[in-house]
């Protein structure tokens, strides 16, 4: 006898494909139009969105930029935010030394090397920019621990310059959007800076990744409550 066929309502649903219908990308011109209405949703949603690392000063989103490699905000938060409250500067990082700093932030991944570079950064910070960050990419980048992502992430909340950086969340969400189908961070930043719009930067670059840490998940993607679900190729089963 054959074996009865389950029903399809105890079928599993489609898991979210990673670039758009059948893998393909739509036009530049597509893609350009379609972020206008994620924006203008985002933007209803959240109208000021706010980077989530603790700081009082340039210099102290610096370091806790540099920090957030490879960990995330709340555990750099949980390590810095009583020293940015205390007035840390270059100074003050360069008198407690390599040993005292890493202590602080031992919590935090790869702490040895993140603290040598603080250290070092610091004194460059204080040597030749009297204590103020620098406020280009060129100088930014020469800084140690200091990578395009995090100079980007500088140049946009610091001196609000039209940047994305393109961390996990926003290389995961521009792909399951369809904006993107690049093998690199890199390759991405380059091509989602010609689909979303520079008036639109930096605020576009918070409201990627806030729209990756809390809705589209990694491994659970909260599809039923997103704001996008009706318009994302991703959700069209």
């Amino acid at each position: 006898m054959a074996k009865k066929k389950k029903s399809s309502t105890n079928a599993k649903k489609p898991k979210p494909q990673v670039v758009g219908p059948k893998g393909k990308i739509k036009s530049l011109k597509y893609r350009r139009e379609f972020v206008e209405e994620l924006v203008k949703r985002w933007r209803v949603s959240n109208p000021n969105p706010k980077c989530e690392l603790y700081y009082e000063t340039p210099f102290q989103l610096l370091v806790s930029v540099v920090l957030s490699a490879q960990t995330t905000d709340k555990s750099v938060n949980a390590c810095m935010v009583d020293l940015h409250k205390s007035g840390l500067n270059a100074r003050k990082i360069l008198k407690l030394g390599v040993k005292k700093f890493e202590s602080k932030i031992k919590t935090i991944g790869l702490a040895p090397t993140k603290a040598k570079n603080i250290l070092k950064l610091s004194q460059i910070i204080e040597e030749q920019y009297h204590g103020e960050i620098p406020s280009t990419r060129q100088e930014l980048e020469a800084l140690p621990g200091v990578g395009r992502k995090t100079a980007n992430v500088i140049l946009g909340e610091i001196f609000r310059e039209p940047t994305l950086a393109v961390d996990t969340h926003v290389y995961r969400v521009g792909l399951r959007l369809g904006l993107h189908a690049e093998k690199t961070p890199e390759k991405a930043e380059a091509t989602l800076m010609k689909v979303v719009a520079a008036d639109h930067l930096p605020d576009a670059h918070h409201w990627f990744i806030l729209h990756g840490r809390y809705t589209c998940k990694a491994q659970k993607p909260g599809c039923d409550n997103c704001i996008l679900n009706d318009i994302c190729p991703s959700n069209q089963s």
